[in-house]
């Protein structure tokens, strides 16, 4: 797995999380702009989900197998839009903190990522 790619998904993710944080403290429910920054995490998240499909096709095997690999990419492609959808549910300050919280849970799904994968040992 690159491990660069699993780092800038990180950050981006909690980037994310400390911004919506910051409307959910400001009592703010999410804007277009919170979903343009999704938006932006979610392609992170896809060239993620591609780079490690392609690793696979190409034979390398994580650590932790693949089964439970591939089921980690797949979760964190649809953490974000899973929250997003909630967040239009919930259209007070409890949607930004929804996602906020979303974005966390995908930051904790990166460091998980690099476990499975051996610790960043196959580049």
């Amino acid at each position: 797995m690159l491990t660069p790619l699993t780092v800038a998904v990180a950050v981006a993710a909690l980037a994310l999380a400390a911004w919506c944080g910051f409307a959910a403290y400001r009592d703010q429910p999410t804007k277009d702009w919170h979903f343009a920054g999704m938006a932006v995490v979610t392609v992170l998240a896809l060239v993620q989900l591609v780079v490690g499909i392609v690793q696979l096709a190409r034979g390398e095997r994580p650590a932790g197998g693949t089964v439970v690999f591939v089921c980690y990419l797949l979760g964190v492609v649809a953490c974000l839009p899973a929250v997003g959808l909630m967040s239009l549910a919930e259209r007070t300050r409890w949607g930004s903190a929804t996602v906020a919280a979303g974005a966390v849970v995908m930051a904790v799904l990166q460091v998980r990522l690099y476990d499975v994968w051996g610790g960043g040992g196959h580049v």
